[in-house]
């Protein structure tokens, strides 16, 4: 063992040193007149045949080394894989930009995501090692017993893992539409292209070693541009210790921007524009039919006036955008009333925790704030693509000392995260408030065309105001090397993490989803007596077609990054949490409270989640789905009730029915036992 760790160290040294060459050797020809575009092509091809020539060495067709690397991936290299797999486009590109806009309470999502790895440390790795296998349906059915449970897991896992595999592609389209002016939805397919070469031919094992390359990637392009900013705001490359000097200066520039009569005027004009809205919505269907009306008469008078072609036709494209129907008009005005009148809402301290007007609104952040923490803690210690890593370790002893590793690696980007969102705050304030827009620096526009920048000057003072300046959080890390004027190598190197970071999480998911269905269903469940290779072969098409099926539903741009993360984490959370560790230190837990509790749990957060945020489901010809939420808790932490709930009929279905058999018994206190150490 000692020998090989010893070939991976050199192997893994050479591959840093040869790609931290490369970005000196780019940065030398931008400074010699290099195009932008060449360095943004040679970033990304550069990367991806990297994963590609892995994932070609790494190709096997024995299903051991498929599913589960062969189970000798060591300690620290399976926690640097984990880390590369846990550190999605989510936290690579949403993290910084959620704290960015919300603050403190975007401290949320760190504290969740980290605290989820004590779960899986205490309560999970040890244990589902010891049980060896593939996958999590796996343990389920040899746990509970029957194919039904097994069937649930399956469900669940391919729901959760497609969600979250959506979220990765979509940032892979964010990432290939600016730096490579792709398109954004062949942007998408090309990063499709990318996940495929990684996990195709072989799977767990190309996947792995994969992803502890991505690791090194997106963990020096996340450090390099907030050292850089952190040097030259304060004289130290170090930024996750000086950033308090900077909050406080940040602090600064709220207190004299936030109050100037512009930006107070700016919030008065949206407010007035979003109740404008909210009155065109209750004087519905007739508000609707007086909007055509206006605009078919200034038509007549345009063309009554012998006006330019180019006037009408912009007034008939005013017409025919309208809204069609009554339904439709009620969507799209309760959209743009929501988002003016966020731009009105007076803007929050950076450093300011739970800010309200009201004891009611306060509680209600808290009560949002320790919810999702709940989720996201809960959720991070049921996901499948992650669980399914400490199969590949040869021991328990170095699945438990894997997630040490996988903490430490997480570590060094999460408490940057913080500090990245504190320097890039810094910069927006000091470069774009207040300047005028037709000085705006570049970037702008060019963010605006992937539609992650919108700026609309309301008050027409010709200035940018704060109010009128609207920044998608997925935007943040992406841009900062441009607000901060740093060359464009710094925003290719950027762009090469962020497309590390979102490919190799897309790479364990899809593993996950093919090896649910293609092992626990057509192996476990179809057909026992299948040969090895034609299991793979049909994990392989099942991995192709999700890949295919994803990057179409990315496509249609479905939310944020953010987002749809939090939704899978709460679809996990509940699907998986309570049968698992119940599963794992209660012997009494049967078959059928498994099954009940997973499908009450589970079926509980889609529906809060589907109620509470949207409005309704066109393709499914479902409308007037939304809903209050219950006790004010937003849909990103929709799985709190699906824990609880799923957690309680577990208990009160396995005590009201009968105990499970005595060699189920026997099977937990086998895998609760310290002495096997295989």
């Amino acid at each position: 063992m000692s020998f090989r760790m010893t070939r991976l160290h050199r192997y893994y040294g050479l591959y840093t040193a040869g790609f931290v060459l490369l970005v000196i050797a780019l940065a030398v020809l931008e400074e010699h007149g290099m195009p932008a575009r060449w360095i943004g092509y040679a970033f990304l091809f550069f990367t991806i045949a990297m994963y590609a020539f892995i994932g070609i060495m790494s190709r096997t067709s024995d299903v051991s080394e498929y599913y589960v690397a062969g189970r000798r991936i060591p300690a620290m290299f399976n926690g640097m894989a984990t880390g590369a797999d846990w550190m999605s486009a989510a936290s690579f590109i949403g993290l910084a930009g959620t704290l960015y806009l919300s603050g403190y309470q975007g401290l949320a999502y760190v504290l969740g995501w980290t605290g989820g790895f004590v779960l899986v440390a205490l309560l999970l790795a040890p244990y589902l090692r010891r049980f060896g296998e593939y996958t999590i349906p796996d343990f389920l059915g040899a746990r509970y017993g029957g194919n039904t449970v097994r069937l649930v897991g399956v469900a669940a896992a391919i729901l959760a893992s497609f969600v979250y595999v959506v979220a990765q592609i979509y940032g892979v389209g964010v990432i290939t539409s600016r730096f490579v002016s792709l398109q954004f939805e062949i942007g998408v397919f090309v990063g499709l292209a990318g996940i495929l070469v990684c996990s195709f031919l072989g799977g767990m094992r190309a996947v792995t070693w994969t992803q502890v390359a991505q690791y090194v990637i997106l963990i020096i392009a996340y450090i390099t541009p907030v050292a850089i900013l952190s040097y030259k705001v304060t004289g130290v490359p170090v930024p996750q210790l000086v950033y308090g000097q900077v909050l406080q200066e940040v602090t600064r520039l709220e207190n004299k921007l936030f109050d100037l009569p512009q930006e107070v005027e700016a919030r008065h004009l949206f407010q007035v524009r979003a109740e404008m809205y909210a009155e065109k919505i209750v004087r519905l269907p007739h508000s609707l039919n007086e909007e055509r009306q206006v605009l078919a008469e200034r038509i007549n008078q345009l063309k009554a006036s012998d006006a330019q072609m180019k006037d009408i036709v912009a007034v008939e494209r005013q017409r025919r955008d309208l809204p069609h129907d009554v339904d439709q008009a009620r969507i799209r005005w309760e959209s743009l009333m929501f988002a003016s009148a966020a731009r009105a809402s007076p803007p929050t301290h950076h450093a300011e925790a739970f800010p309200a007007d009201s004891p009611d609104k306060r509680w209600q952040l808290q009560v949002n704030f320790l919810t999702l923490v709940f989720c996201l803690t809960i959720g991070t210690a049921a996901l499948p693509h992650v669980l399914m890593r400490y199969y590949t370790t040869p021991t328990v002893k170095e699945a438990r000392d894997s997630v040490f590793w996988s903490l430490c690696f997480i570590l060094l980007l999460y408490v940057t995260a913080p500090a990245y969102a504190v320097f890039a705050k810094y910069e927006v304030f000091t470069h774009l408030a207040e300047i005028p827009i037709a000085k705006l620096p570049g970037w702008v526009a060019a963010w605006g065309k992937v539609g992650l920048i919108t700026i609309e000057d309301i008050n027409g003072d010709g200035i940018l105001q704060l109010a009128e300046l609207t920044l998608n959080p997925d935007v943040i890390v992406l841009a900062t090397p441009e607000i901060a004027g740093m060359p464009y190598v710094i925003s290719g190197l950027v762009a090469a993490g962020a497309l590390a970071a979102a490919l190799s999480t897309a790479d364990g998911l899809l593993l996950t989803i093919a090896g649910s269905l293609s092992h626990d269903v057509y192996y476990r469940i179809m057909q026992p007596q299948a040969s090895a290779q034609l299991r793979l072969v049909i994990s392989k098409s099942v991995l192709l077609l999700t890949a295919v099926l994803a990057a179409m539903l990315a496509a249609q741009k479905p939310g944020t990054i953010l987002s749809m993360v939090a939704w899978a984490f709460s679809i996990a959370a509940s699907a998986f949490f309570p049968a698992l560790v119940l599963g794992i230190f209660w012997k009494r837990a049967n078959r059928q409270g498994a099954v009940a509790g997973m499908l009450v749990g589970l079926c509980l957060t889609l529906y809060y989640l589907v109620r509470v945020e949207f409005d309704s489901i066109p393709w499914l010809g479902i409308g007037g789905l939304q809903m209050e939420p219950w006790f004010g808790i937003q849909s990103t932490s929709a799985g709190v009730f699906g824990v609880v709930a799923g957690a309680a009929t577990i208990v009160l279905v396995s005590l009201a029915t009968s105990a499970p058999p005595l060699e189920i018994q026997q099977f937990v206190e086998r895998i609760r036992s310290a002495r096997p150490r295989r």
